[in-house]
């Protein structure tokens, strides 16, 4: 299971959903006070070892008031009651 590829998933298909780009996305980043370059979103973005932080500022620069996704990877149910 790839952890920063499921993130990285989640928020690049927002940025794509609300047709931003990374640039337009850093300029409003910007506009909040978070210093971000398009480089350094691009950077994130492909490395996908962004933090939870940097995801809800990205949500909010998109203006997004509320987060629902379904993650695509499996979780054990190891010692869950039925």
């Amino acid at each position: 299971m790839n952890w920063e590829n499921e993130a990285r998933r989640i928020l690049k298909a927002e940025i794509v959903r609300r047709g931003l780009t990374y640039s337009l996305l850093a300029k409003r980043l910007q506009a909040m006070g978070v210093y971000e370059t398009e480089r350094s979103v691009a950077n994130k973005m492909s490395r996908g070892t962004f933090s939870f932080v940097f995801f809800l500022q990205c949500m909010k620069a998109m203006g997004a008031s509320s987060i629902s996704f379904e993650l695509m990877v499996d979780i054990p149910t190891l010692g869950r009651r039925r």
